[in-house]
């Protein structure tokens, strides 16, 4: 797929991202999509954290079903790979023991809800989330436990859709403190710079539980 795909994150959304968003090709928001309010229209897919957490707290909640991005949206994609976070369970026992229900995994409660209402269900391979852990690696990010799920989501579509450009609408790279999200604006950065991303300036992202 060509075109111009819109990520949309938790952030502000001035008049012109809004505008953006309104005439994308594809777009792509998350979790609760807080920012919709700000940025009606379309809605392709929304990425969730389907551990831990948020992901808990959407599969229980009819309002999150019955959100109008939710309803529009033809896929649900899960960000985080279960293998992947199964994997970390132990490591984060020991070196965040306050986190420890962060990688309980609701991909399946995800999948039989996409299921129930015939839309497509996309899990994100373990691969991009350690591709991204490598190319963050460059900008010596502070200790941290996950890539944001906006970096995942950015890092999926560049991988799906290398012909594709990407405009980025509700990034302020902040929120949750164990996301490396200083790394993650000079990535960003750099991709804005060989011109594959455009970035809509945004406030400071408005999702901050359990990385979110």
């Amino acid at each position: 797929m060509t075109g111009n795909f819109m990520i949309v994150g938790n952030g502000g959304i001035s008049e012109e991202a809004a505008a953006a968003v309104a005439t994308a090709d594809f777009v792509i928001r998350f979790n609760e999509c807080r920012s919709y309010l700000s940025s009606p229209g379309r809605t392709d897919a929304v990425a969730v954290c389907n551990t831990g957490r948020p992901g808990k707290a959407m599969v229980a909640s009819e309002q999150w079903r019955k959100h109008p991005a939710v309803r529009e949206a033809t896929a649900i994609w899960s960000v985080r790979d279960p293998e992947k976070f199964a994997a970390l369970r132990g490591p984060l026992a020991v070196s965040h023991p306050e986190l420890d229900d962060f990688c309980d995994d609701y991909t399946s409660q995800f999948n039989a809800f996409c299921v129930d209402v015939g839309k497509a269900h996309v899990v994100v391979d373990k691969l991009i989330h350690e591709g991204v852990d490598a190319a963050l690696a460059a900008y010596h990010p502070e200790s941290y436990v996950v890539p944001s799920s906006g970096m995942i989501i950015i890092a999926e579509v560049m991988n799906k859709f290398p012909d594709a450009h990407i405009s980025l609408a509700g990034f302020g790279h902040a929120g949750w403190e164990w996301h490396p999200f200083a790394a993650e604006r000079q990535l960003v950065d750099s991709y804005v710079a060989t011109g594959r991303v455009t970035r809509f300036p945004a406030s400071a992202s408005l999702s901050s539980s359990q990385g979110a």
